[in-house]
């Protein structure tokens, strides 16, 4: 059992009142809090360790080169990776998508390809590759959603074929909560000869997650919704095909030499890392990836399914409350709409309580025309959140029904 009420001390934030209110935090799914740990690891590094990194010859410069290193080969065991050359640091999972999107395309992607997406995809996994797609002249086709919110592997078989080139997913869904049968995707796939990216924005922070057991090609995630800074974000990538990718970025760290006659690319990790990097914000991510180690992603696991599981049942105790994602395999989102009130009008109300959610289509249009809604109310777990939070979510809702309706 997690000891809730020490991870909270930990969490300086969750003290802060709003509105006379104290505050109760569920837009986990939007970004988590920081740990004072990780707020004090990026303060020590400027106050104590600060200088660029790489090349430099002097002390601190070498200092901060290998902090940001052995960040890069804890990220590579937090997720099992076979090397930490296949760790690239970007400044979050868009940015990382689109460094696929626009490497991986222009090197592997020609006219009459397929690129295969899912309906309930997050904007930053369906806009580079519409991108990518039209400069190529590519054709996009989209797993449909179902009416729980899951999709079917029977559609994903039928729309994977040999022309397709690389199918990219999110683990978890940012609106439904909706878990993913990613193994069965990426074997799907793999068998068209076809390459797998995984959007694990709304999973590394809830679900442990090995890349070699699951021999995914690609997997992207950011830094600040695992209790780190914002601006850091990993990508994983199989050391054969990030070899073949052209850089994504000019600019200095990404070269071997520079003329004006031509240009060499340095060697993995490099070639993706132009310029000076988040690397104070890097440092606090390895602080933060060890803190959620040290707790055990299988025992957050474990409490915030039970938390999920307690929210469910009374928030469906609430006469009007519709949820939406219902899908058997779920991780820690509740998106839901009271009949006749507009989700904003319910944010706020909750928002004059000290309750932050999330309101709106939270950048996946296509769920929400799915549903034919205009957005939700969303609400999303941490490890830090308790079952009298759920309570107080639930007075606020059934307040805000009051008076609203």
């Amino acid at each position: 059992m997690l000891d809730i009420q020490k991870i909270r001390a930990d969490f300086p934030i969750l003290n802060e009142t709003i509105r006379g209110k104290k505050l109760v935090y569920f837009d986990n799914g939007a970004s988590t809090q920081k740990p004072q740990a990780v707020i004090d690891a990026e303060k020590y590094y400027y106050e104590h360790q600060y200088a660029n990194i790489h090349r430099g010859v002097h002390y601190l410069s070498q200092i901060g080169t290998d902090l940001y290193e052995q960040v890069r080969r804890q990220v590579q065991e937090f997720i099992n990776a076979k090397h930490d050359h296949e760790i690239i640091y970007t400044k979050g999972t868009t940015n990382s998508i689109n460094l696929v999107a626009y490497s991986f395309g222009r090197k592997f992607l020609n006219e009459g390809d397929e690129i295969v997406l899912t309906e309930m995809e997050h904007h930053s996994n369906i806009v580079p590759w519409q991108i990518i797609s039209e400069e190529k002249k590519c054709t996009i086709k989209v797993i449909p959603l179902q009416q729980d919110g899951s999709i079917s592997l029977e559609d994903a078989e039928k729309l994977i074929t040999d022309k397709t080139k690389i199918v990219s997913i999110t683990y978890v869904s940012n609106a439904l909560g909706t878990i993913n049968p990613i193994q069965e995707i990426i074997d799907i796939a793999h068998k068209k000869g076809a390459k797998v990216l995984v959007d694990a924005a709304q999973a590394i922070q809830h679900i442990p997650i090995d890349v070699q057991a699951l021999d995914v090609d690609f997997l992207v995630f950011s830094g600040h919704k695992i209790y780190g800074p914002t601006g850091t974000g990993i990508l994983y990538g199989k050391e054969e095909i990030l070899n073949e990718m052209p850089p994504y970025e000019g600019g200095g760290d990404m070269i071997k030499t520079v003329s004006f006659s031509g240009t060499t690319f340095s060697d993995l990790p490099f070639k993706f890392e132009a310029g000076t990097p988040n690397i104070a914000g890097c440092v606090a991510l390895g602080t933060a990836i060890k803190y959620v180690q040290e707790i055990g992603l299988k025992n957050i696991q474990t409490y915030e399914t039970e938390l999920l599981q307690y929210a469910t049942e009374k928030l469906m105790q609430i006469d009007g409350l519709k949820i939406y994602g219902t899908s058997k395999h779920k991780s820690s989102v509740i998106s839901f709409l009271l009949d006749g009130l507009h989700p904003y009008d319910v944010g706020v109300i909750l928002d004059n309580q000290g309750i932050a959610i999330r309101t709106g289509h939270h950048c996946a249009q296509p769920v929400m025309d799915y549903y034919k809604i205009p957005g939700t109310c969303r609400a999303t777990f941490a490890m830090y959140n308790t079952k009298e939070e759920v309570d107080i979510l639930v007075d606020g809702i059934l307040k805000a029904k009051k008076m609203l309706s």
